[in-house]
């Protein structure tokens, strides 16, 4: 089975992991401005009008077998479930080839604080891995984040991701010097939801 040959929205039996709308820019904008989600993140906490451009460039990221070589699904909670501050959305997930490679692979996620301590970013992240290891070829897939970022850390590795490494102060940004954990998934590993 390839990426193309997905059916989404991605379901689980709390969760809808779907293809990025341009309505996502209001509905991801209070989880990416705020200060403690964008500290561990490459970018600064979003305005209205980076959140209008950072879904614009999501929106066709919709499959690794794509010119985009890469899947950006948003999170919601499923019908039913209630929301988390007023809002469905809770989150975004991607995976994207690692350079040329088309059987390597990077996973990133973001979920809203609010949303924490409820096994969603467990239950996304497995999905989204189960969903990309379908792909033919697709052998590894790692992540990659601020070794600050404990969450993001004990995450991965609940999902069944190893700690490869601790890399220190090897990533300059936003005016220090950080460390980088990177937590590496085979397609042997993988766990079944």
């Amino acid at each position: 089975m390839t990426l193309q040959e997905l059916s989404l929205p991605l379901k689980t039996d709390r969760l809808r992991l779907r293809a990025y709308r341009d309505s996502d820019a209001e509905a991801l904008l209070p989880i990416y401005s705020r200060e403690d989600v964008a500290r561990f993140l490459l970018c600064e906490p979003w305005t209205a009008e980076v959140a209008r451009t950072e879904v614009s460039k999501r929106i066709p990221r919709t499959g690794l077998d794509t010119e985009a070589r890469a899947l950006a699904l948003v999170i919601e909670t499923a019908d039913g479930l209630e929301s988390i501050e007023g809002s469905v959305v809770i989150g975004d997930i991607a995976i994207w080839f690692d350079g040329e490679s088309s059987e390597k692979a990077e996973i990133g996620w973001v979920l809203n604080p609010a949303a924490g301590g409820h096994g969603f970013a467990t239950e996304a992240a497995i999905a989204m891995l189960n969903a990309a290891f379908a792909h033919d070829g697709l052998h590894r897939i790692i992540a990659q984040m601020d070794a600050r970022n404990t969450a993001s850390a004990r995450l991965a590795s609940r999902i069944g991701m190893r700690q490869e490494a601790h890399l220190r102060q090897d990533w300059w940004s936003k005016g220090e010097w950080s460390d980088t954990l990177i937590f590496g998934m085979l397609r042997s590993d993988r766990q079944q939801v």
